[in-house]
C-alpha cells in the first residue's frame, strides 16, 4: 500500500455509510466512495455541518447541496505545489489527493536523474503529475481530449510559478497522439497514464480497460527513449488487481530495459480511525 500522508491541506477525517468527509483547505465535504462498505460509527455535528455535500441519484449522477458559501475555486498546497480546487457536477473536486504518493516518487526519481528528464502524462486531467514532474525540472508534454482540464491543468502550472517551465499542454486524443509521435520519431525519458475504464474516442472508437490497455501500453515502447527513468500506470477500474500492471510491465518494459518493477493499492489515512482508505492501484517500472 502506498499512502499519500504528507498532506496538511488535505485530509479525510471520517468515513462510514458509503461516504467520506474531507476537508480541503478549510472547506469541509462529504461525498460518496465505493470503497466504503463500513458503517458509520456516529454521525457527529461536524458531519452534518459540511460546506457541500454530495447526493447520488437513483437515476444515475448526483448534485451538491451546499449548505455553507464557498469560493468558485480555492487553492490548496501540497509542499510547493498548488492546485486549484473546485466541485463538480461529477462529485469530482479537480484533484485526486492519494496521487500525492506517486507526485513525491516521482519527483525524487526526477530530481536524482543527473540529466535532463522528458515526461509524457497522458489522460493527464488537471495535471497534478505535470506539475509535480515540471517542479522537480522535467520538461512534460501534458495530454488530455478534455479542453476544460487542459485549462484547468494550465492554470495549476501557474500557480505553482511553472509558467515558464518546458510544459506543452496538448488537448488531443490520447491514443491518436502516442500514433503520431511513432511517425514524427519522438522519445520520453518517463511516461504516466492514468487510462479510464470505458471511453469513446473522437471518431466512436471505444476504449474498454481490460481490452485495451495492454495494446496502448505496447504502442508506448516505440515512444520511450533509450534510456527510460520510469514507467507508471494508475487505475481506478474496479476488480484489476495491481498484480495484472505488474503483469504487463513484466512483459514490456522488462526484457528490454531490466531495471524493478512494483505494484500495490494507493490510499490516504483516516484520521478518525487511524484506517486507510484504498483508493486506486498503480503500477510502476523504474530503472
Amino acid at each position: 500500500m502506498y499512502v499519500a500522508d504528507k498532506w496538511n491541506d488535505y485530509e479525510v477525517i471520517d468515513t462510514g455509510g458509503g461516504e467520506k468527509l474531507e476537508r480541503w483547505g478549510d472547506v469541509i465535504l462529504r461525498r460518496p466512495d465505493p470503497q466504503i462498505i463500513w458503517p458509520l460509527a456516529k454521525e457527529t455535528a461536524e458531519w452534518r455541518s459540511t460546506h457541500g455535500h454530495y447526493h447520488r441519484s437513483s437515476a444515475g449522477g448526483g448534485s451538491w447541496e451546499m449548505k455553507k458559501p464557498v469560493p468558485e475555486r480555492w487553492t490548496i498546497n501540497y509542499e510547493n505545489l498548488k492546485f486549484h480546487i473546485r466541485p463538480t457536477s461529477f462529485k469530482h473536486t479537480g484533484l485526486f489527493p492519494e496521487q500525492a504518493a506517486n507526485w513525491s516518487w516521482m519527483m525524487d526519481k526526477i530530481a536524482s536523474a543527473g540529466r535532463p528528464i522528458s515526461v509524457l502524462n497522458l489522460f493527464a486531467y488537471t495535471g497534478g503529475a505535470t506539475v509535480a514532474a515540471a517542479y522537480a525540472g522535467a520538461s512534460v508534454v501534458h495530454v488530455d481530449a478534455a479542453k476544460g482540464m487542459v485549462q484547468w491543468a494550465k492554470e495549476n502550472a501557474q500557480l505553482s510559478g511553472l509558467a515558464d517551465r518546458p510544459v506543452r499542454f496538448i488537448m488531443d486524443d490520447v491514443f491518436k497522439f502516442v500514433q503520431r509521435e511513432q511517425r514524427r520519431g519522438n522519445k520520453y525519458d518517463a511516461i504516466i497514464m492514468d487510462p479510464p475504464s470505458y471511453g469513446r474516442g473522437p471518431s466512436g472508437e471505444t476504449w474498454k480497460l481490460e481490452q485495451s490497455l495492454y495494446p496502448f501500453l505496447e504502442s508506448c515502447m516505440s515512444i520511450i527513449s533509450d534510456n527510460p527513468l520510469f514507467m507508471l500506470i494508475n487505475s481506478y477500474t474496479t476488480g484489476i488487481s495491481p498484480t495484472v500492471l505488474k503483469n504487463m510491465l513484466s512483459m514490456t518494459m522488462q526484457p528490454k530495459y531490466g531495471g524493478r518493477i512494483t505494484a500495490g493499492e494507493i490510499g490516504l489515512p483516516i484520521t478518525r480511525s487511524g484506517l486507510i482508505l484504498p483508493c486506486g492501484i498503480l503500477g510502476r517500472w523504474e530503472a
